[in-house]
């Protein structure tokens, strides 16, 4: 399964949530950081992380990285996205290479 997910703080923290200019990027950092140490194919973007596995492992990492923002906040906010595919693996750059491929075709 593939997801995206978003996970951000709102309202005060524990810790500095806020820069001066509002960016939550301290937060991000954090769960990123869980994802990536998760060992699970994944790509983070500007306004997404996707994650690819099996649907308890890319869960289990969505909920510890929402747990590494809360310090952040006193609330969390996590929009979720899944592509849920049995059988299929390598998607997260598969989805892309087909994509390119019918660009490539269409032009």
């Amino acid at each position: 399964m593939l997801i995206a997910f978003s996970v951000a703080p709102s309202g005060v923290g524990t810790a500095a949530a806020e820069s001066a200019d509002g960016s939550v990027h301290d937060a991000v950092a954090a769960a990123v950081s869980v994802v990536r140490a998760s060992g699970l194919p994944h790509r983070t973007t500007s306004m997404f992380t996707e994650v690819e596995g099996e649907w308890d492992e890319v869960f289990d990492v969505v909920k510890r990285a929402t747990d590494a923002v809360m310090p952040y906040g006193s609330r969390v906010s996590l929009v979720l996205k899944a592509d849920i595919r049995p059988g299929r693996t390598g998607e997260i750059d598969g989805k892309i290479e087909r994509l390119e491929r019918a660009i490539d075709d269409a032009g």
